[in-house]
């Protein structure tokens, strides 16, 4: 019974797989929108320090070619960042571009970034708000097809997919593939069954009118998930989401093997206090867990039928996937994809072992429904 069991969750993964691939090659991916009209937008930037990849992020803000105004807003915690002095000589070297770098103190809650947001919602000075993470590259005429989301009225928030650029080990690009080959389909697979009820936090646009319906970014100020907040909530007071075609990129800095592990656990419990039940579904998508949990147990010539099946469609849907989203075509690897799935297994596993995350150096203890409290200073 155990075998048939396991046969009939390794065909169910199997489908999921399928599923998930065919979602992703039907969705119009890096398909550029025309909009009607170019309203004045202001740009929210939280940032914190720098490395070898900011300043050509923050550059690629300044040179959008957007034909309506812009108000680039940057947030620091401390004027002794040293981010500050890299805002201001580019500042310098764009002097017709409005821009402003604000100083964001006190810190309002524990989420540092969400502090600095609400900092910065002050100043702006236009109806549509756009946050971007600091480390989001984007491409020339990003704003001016993004915008096109809010051609329609009911659109409170848009949002868009990220690409993680410049992995330089293998922890790293095992954790690009779980974004670049695994992420988006899984999100393409959710709005499929559902409206999108959270939002992608790389670049979120939204109305003013919609941040003012949630309570303003105070009302986030305590949870670790802001974007799904945010999108959760906006949503929920009758503002349809959307999700824009367009890619960003995410310039990750270069981060060890246990850097990687604290980032890709913070990130599971997250989702598993925000969202517990299609949390602990979500292990039903390990086709190679499945498959080779089958064979281990079983070692017949179906069970090594399907583990050769689900191992072929789980690697060439990855690299298919990665492929589409990084627009170029990566290394082929038959080992990473199922090296990926052993790696999420455990994450999914640990995420149930305890509330704690390691956010930007400092431990949170993580309540339910993603609320924070600091277990220890900076």
């Amino acid at each position: 019974m155990l075998t048939s069991i396991l046969i009939l969750v390794t065909l169910l993964s199997i489908f999921l797989c399928l599923w998930q691939w065919m979602v992703a090659i039907r969705f119009p991916l890096h398909q550029e929108k025309m909009s009607r009209e170019f309203p004045t937008v202001s740009i929210l930037k939280p940032l914190k320090g720098t490395d070898e990849h900011t300043e050509d992020c923050l550059r690629s803000w300044f040179t959008q070619e957007y034909p309506g105004s812009i108000q680039l807003l940057f947030g620091v915690a401390s004027s002794d960042d040293p981010v500050c002095v890299l805002v201001r000589r580019l500042m310098a070297e764009y002097p017709a571009q409005e821009a402003e770098l604000v100083i964001c103190d006190p810190v309002l809650g524990a989420n540092a970034k969400v502090s600095t947001l609400v900092h910065l919602y002050k100043k702006s000075g236009h109806e549509l708000i756009v946050i971007s993470d600091a480390d989001v590259l984007v491409e020339g005429g990003f704003l001016k097809s993004f915008v096109a989301e809010f051609d329609c009225d009911r659109v409170g928030l848009a949002n868009c997919f990220y690409q993680l650029s410049h992995p330089v080990n293998v922890a790293m690009r095992l954790e690009a593939m779980a974004v670049n080959a695994d992420f988006w389909p899984q999100v393409l697979q959710g709005i499929s069954l559902k409206r999108m009820d959270f939002a992608l936090g790389a670049v979120m646009g939204m109305r003013k009118k919609a941040i003012s319906g949630i309570g303003g970014f105070e009302s986030l100020l305590d949870y670790l998930a802001d974007d799904y907040q945010l999108g959760n909530r906006v949503a929920a007071n009758g503002w349809k989401v959307t999700l824009s075609p367009l890619v960003v990129q995410s310039a990750a800095h270069a981060m060890s093997a246990k850097e990687v592990w604290e980032h890709q656990l913070r990130w599971a419990r997250t989702i598993r206090f925000c969202q517990p039940v299609p949390y602990f579904l979500s292990v039903l998508n390990n086709v190679t867990f499945w498959s080779t949990l089958a064979v281990l147990l079983k070692p017949v010539p179906l069970t090594f039928g399907l583990w050769i099946a689900a191992a072929g469609l789980r690697c060439v849907s990855a690299w298919h996937c990665q492929a589409k989203l990084e627009r170029q075509t990566p290394a082929r690897s038959f080992v990473l994809p199922l090296l990926k799935d052993l790696f999420q297994l455990a994450t999914w596993a640990m995420a149930f072992l305890g509330n704690s995350v390691i956010w930007r150096g400092t431990k949170f203890k993580v309540l339910s429904g993603g609320k924070l409290i600091r277990y220890s200073n900076p």
